[in-house]
């Protein structure tokens, strides 16, 4: 059965290609929408290019019919403009030169003249209002990733037989060989996806247990376990494959997606990966490792700061100067001794081009060769921009995507429709990508952090 949709502005402005995703309902842009797009055409930024975007396929959609009498599209649906609904009443409080609120009075017009209609936004307080009305509400669904406790985690724990378990290190393990089971003890087959990490145990003293990876056609050792890079020891199970996946090459693991809560360990380990790469190697692997962290409001306006670049972004990236700053002085008792010196030490990674830095639109829409590139708190993506990201990697290039899912700034973005979460779902099975979700019981930043993250 068909449907009609109404659709918000920022449903545009997030995802420029939803106008084609409703296969064959029907879609109505209310006149407040058209403004709001003609508004936003001349941005910087991501809003600005999502809205011309917009605007072009309108363009070829009126090239093909009368917009406000509707003009069919390729699914199957249709798409009209509604001029109308000016007059019809709002309850007291709902002001009606809000463009919010223009959009709900087109909803009710078409209700009142027997249309029912779903209205799609992103935005929760749009659809709390709608619900206040009687409007059915959704949200914009097409790049939602699984609800938080069914997300890929990257990694498994198996049965395997005692004997096979013994000869692990000697002989490698097929999938059909590992199960798990149930709670009455039947076993059960596992479905392994490709890069997954897996915790073998023994089926018969389940205490024991060995770390692996299938590799898509086998359960393969952790190549990396025993490595040190930087000096740093993996100190739980999450970091041992935390390691494994940055320590990889670019040709085999090009892209790397962390998730996990704050105190993980996941930005920590990640430079000191990156360090190693650069100088502890006879011929270093990357040109340089380049950070970048999203931010909501920072990446449209940073033409509007003072200073250059560097100095922009430098408050964004102080999180990653505290780990750099425990990298490069690992004398616990000592680092803090010379803040000078601790400071002068940090800086020469950047003067020396070793670390750089950039705002996420300067690596937009580039082709990067050679190089580690880090995305921290890749959660405040949002699905384009991930995209834009992966598909920037160039020859030997190695794209690491850190983030929680459940500490997201961005005001249109949850834990099922972040960048992060949706590259995730994404690429879940690619042969390039590799994943690891850290748990809560792997907090290393100290006992109360720990502690927090498990209760708070």
């Amino acid at each position: 059965m068909q449907k009609t949709y109404v659709l918000d502005t920022n449903v545009l402005i997030q995802a420029p290609y939803a106008l084609q995703s409703f296969e064959d309902n029907h879609l109505v842009l209310p006149l407040a929408v058209l403004e709001e797009l003609d508004g936003l055409k001349n941005a910087e930024g991501e809003r600005g290019a999502n809205a011309r975007q917009a605007i072009r396929y309108l363009e070829s959609v009126r090239t093909a019919g009368n917009l406000l009498e509707g003009v069919s599209l390729p699914g199957g649906g249709t798409l009209r403009l509604e001029v109308n609904c000016v007059d019809v009443k709002l309850p007291e409080g709902f002001p009606e030169h809000k463009n919010d609120n223009r959009i709900l009075k087109v909803c009710l017009g078409l209700q009142n003249g027997k249309t029912p209609v779903i209205l799609v936004t992103k935005d929760i307080v749009v659809r709390v209002k709608a619900q206040m009305l009687g409007i059915p509400a959704e949200d914009f669904t097409t790049e939602q990733a699984p609800v938080s406790e069914e997300q890929y985690t990257g990694r498994c724990e198996v049965f395997v037989a005692e004997k096979k378990f013994e000869d692990f290190k000697k002989k490698h393990i097929a999938p059909e060989d590992v199960y798990q089971a149930d709670e009455s003890g039947e076993k059960l087959p596992v479905t392994l996806v490709p890069n997954q990490f897996v915790i073998l145990k023994a089926d018969q003293s389940a205490r024991k247990t060995q770390l692996g990876r299938f590799d898509g056609k086998k359960i393969v050792p952790l190549a990396f376990q025993k490595k040190k890079p930087y000096g740093v020891s993996p100190r739980n199970v999450g970091q041992k494959f935390l390691q494994e996946a940055l320590m990889a090459d670019a040709e085999e693991a090009p892209l790397v997606i962390v998730k996990g809560m704050a105190g993980t360990a996941k930005t920590f380990y990640t430079l000191a990966v990156g360090l190693h790469a650069m100088l502890e190697q006879e011929e270093p692997d990357y040109r340089r490792i380049l950070i970048s962290r999203p931010n909501a409001q920072f990446d449209d306006d940073i033409g509007f700061l003072p200073g250059d670049e560097s100095e922009k972004i430098a408050p964004l990236l102080r999180p990653v100067v505290d780990n750099l700053e425990l990298l490069v002085d690992q004398n616990e008792k000592e680092r803090f001794s010379d803040e000078r010196s601790l400071s002068g030490k940090v800086e020469e990674l950047f003067d020396r081009g070793i670390v750089d830095a950039q705002a996420l639109n300067f690596i937009r829409g580039r082709s990067i060769s050679k190089t580690y590139l880090v995305i921290d708190e890749a959660q405040n993506l949002t699905p384009k921009q991930a995209k834009g990201i992966i598909t920037r990697a160039g020859m030997g290039t190695k794209i690491i995507l850190l983030g929680d899912p459940q500490q997201i700034d961005h005001p249109l973005l949850d834990e099922r429709t972040n960048g992060l979460s949706y590259a995730a779902e994404k690429m879940k099975g690619s042969p390039l990508c590799w994943q690891v979700t850290m748990s809560a019981e792997e907090c290393e930043r100290s006992a109360l952090a720990m502690d927090a993250v498990k209760r708070m």
